[in-house]
This record gives structure tokens, C-alpha cells and sequence, in this order.
């Protein structure tokens, strides 16, 4: 996996206070604001999460670059592909 410590996002969502589906939700209002080849990063405090944002990018044709954990959250990153 990719190191990702040092991504730099185009976009960050700040879902970090919502329960599933919200972060999940966040992101597809978010995706369609970066362009095609930027990042757009999720803070999630759902682990739920960490299996919806990758089922959503294969659903979508996005790519789902990884997660790292940070102090009470996640940082969830996706490389907008179309």
C-alpha cells in the first residue's frame, strides 16, 4: 500500500462526528467538486467506513487509495478517476 502520511487533498470532508451513512454521503457531494486526478480526503470516525468508501469507489470507478489512522479517526483518500 501506498504511503499516504504525506497526500496532498484537493479536498477534505470533515465526517467525523456523523454515523454511517454520512461520511459516505459527504463523499459523493464532495467527489463531484474535485476534478478528474485530484484527492479527496474523508475524516471519518465510523469504521464502517473503511468498508463503504471502498465499495462505493468500486461502484463508481474511483480509486480507493487506503486509509491512516489518526488520533480518534480516519483519513480516508480517493483519487477521483471520471
Amino acid at each position: 500500500m501506498t504511503d499516504l502520511s504525506n497526500v496532498q487533498s484537493a479536498k477534505s470532508v470533515d465526517a467525523r462526528a456523523m454515523a454511517c451513512p454520512g461520511p459516505l454521503l459527504e463523499a459523493k457531494k464532495a467527489i463531484g467538486s474535485i476534478t478528474v486526478g485530484q484527492i479527496l480526503e474523508i475524516m471519518s470516525g465510523d469504521h464502517g467506513s473503511r468498508e463503504d468508501i471502498p465499495a462505493w469507489c468500486k461502484k463508481t470507478g474511483n480509486e480507493y487509495m487506503g486509509f491512516v489512522e489518526r488520533d480518534g479517526y480516519d483519513s480516508i483518500y480517493v483519487l477521483r478517476k471520471k
